[in-house]
């Protein structure tokens, strides 16, 4: 799908910086990727294993780091200092796709910029207020954004004798989930998760009491439930700039998300696709509150009302970020030109219709009930408009196949034992039956 030739700058000279990432995962590696269709360039990547994702990569330079704060910074102007002693001078460009990550990054931008490196990365108090679930779900309200129905639980005097949570005043099953990934980061409990599907009251006073035990002391969010399978899911990733204007935006429809508890929510395929509606929510939540740097939403069409609903905002470029890339508009190249060029770009959107997907693509359509969305699937599979983020010409020695392979066989079993196309096909028959219920004028295509 694309071309394993080093970009622009290159071969000239070189463009000017070195990027390095923080983390270790299937998204790292995609964005690492990017770098080196677009550049050329080997990533410096700092991390806290070397799992599969970036093991054995001919991309990627890596340096372990222990995860408190302090190791992060600490670990990264060592890199800083390693690289001058070698004589290079080019600015070191951060990124990171992984919430706790950034807010550490930017809660220690003075120290970071003085070491030599970018960080195109938003205020850390606008950081820490939109990645608030609460806050971020008041932002919207003044905008006109839709999002769920939504109960805001206060942990702050959570060790209180007479603490007494707020009533949920919708019906069970609910949703229920941390309002700030990085404060629940610390939280050490039995059977943490990072999405809680709660069927009852009891299970929701059960959560409760394993939070406040724990000592977490941040907002929990219980949501309306959604009815509908992974496929009422959307994407939406935007870049802004320093100015603060939005000039990247990509969309896509999920088809399948992970289910493994420790990775709950992320999309494991996609179909790129321009939503307008909500690229252009996005783009005015971004410039609303002037953020800079990259974004990602989570996004669920309502089967009930036709209705798209933002549910939250992440400060980064994404697990899945390469389905930009994928989709036509490689993220570095607009990161680039504005944090180490200094160029005003116009906005662009990725408009290629292609197929992201890091299951087997026999699971997958297994996996899409919809007659109509299969036959999609299946024809983008047949075109060859297909991508998997970690299948690359220019990085494929024996060893990342061997891995590529076992994941995909691992996805199998996960699946059959996290989410059984019983419980596929409840999902399914929920969204049909609500989509019936509403008058036709409401309806969307599904």
């Amino acid at each position: 799908m694309t071309s394993t030739r080093p970009g622009p700058g290159a071969a000239d000279g070189g463009p000017g910086f070195h990027p390095v990432i923080v983390g270790s995962d299937i998204g790292v590696y995609g964005l690492a990727r990017s770098f080196h269709e677009q550049y050329g360039l080997r990533t410096t990547v700092v991390a806290f294993a070397e799992p599969g994702p970036i093991a054995h990569s001919r991309l990627i330079d890596p340096v372990l780091s222990g995860t408190a704060a302090t190791e992060i910074v600490a670990t990264l102007e060592r890199v800083a200092t390693d690289r001058r002693a070698a004589g290079h001078r080019d600015p070191l460009l951060l990124q990171s796709n992984m919430d706790w990550v950034v807010r550490i990054l930017a809660h220690h931008r003075t120290a970071l910029e003085s070491a030599g490196y970018v960080l195109p990365y938003a205020d850390v108090d606008l950081i820490d207020r939109i990645c608030d679930k609460a806050e971020f779900s008041a932002v919207c309200a003044d905008l006109g954004i839709p999002t769920p129905a939504t109960v805001i639980q206060d942990f702050a005097d959570a060790a209180a004798d007479d603490w007494q949570p707020e009533p949920v005043g919708f019906d069970y099953p609910v949703i229920a989930k941390p309002a700030s990934s990085a404060d629940y980061h610390e939280a050490r409990f039995a059977g943490k998760k990072k999405i809680y599907e709660i069927t009852s009251p009891g299970e929701l006073d059960r959560l409760y009491a394993a939070l406040r035990g724990a000592g977490f002391r941040g907002r929990f969010l219980v949501q309306e439930m959604i009815p509908g399978d992974d496929t009422q899911m959307r994407s939406v990733t935007t870049y802004s700039d320093t100015s603060g204007r939005v000039t990247l935006r990509c969309s896509a429809r999920v088809l399948l998300e992970e289910r493994t508890p420790a990775a709950r929510g992320n999309p494991s395929a996609m179909i790129v696709e321009p939503i307008d509606e909500i690229l252009d929510a996005a783009q005015r939540l971004c410039e609303h509150t002037g953020w800079r740097g990259f974004a990602n939403f989570d996004v669920k069409l309502d089967p009930r009302d036709g209705v798209y609903k933002f549910f939250e905002q992440n400060p980064r470029i994404g697990r899945n970020n390469y389905y930009l890339t994928a989709g036509g508009q490689n993220p570095t190249e607009v990161l680039v030109d504005d944090v180490i060029r200094g160029q005003r770009r116009t906005l662009v959107t990725a408009t290629r219709e292609v197929l992201y997907a890091v299951v087997p693509h026999r699971l997958l359509r297994r996996y899409v009930l919809d007659d109509g969305l299969r036959a999609r699937v299946v024809g983008l599979m047949r075109t060859g408009r297909t991508v998997h983020p970690l299948r690359y010409a220019a990085d494929g020695a024996p060893r990342r196949r061997l891995y590529v392979l076992t994941a995909l066989v691992n996805h199998v079993r996960k699946y059959r034992r996290y989410y059984p196309t019983s419980a596929l096909k409840a999902n399914y028959a929920a969204a049909q039956q609500a989509a019936a219920a509403r008058p036709a004028a409401g309806r969307r295509d599904r």
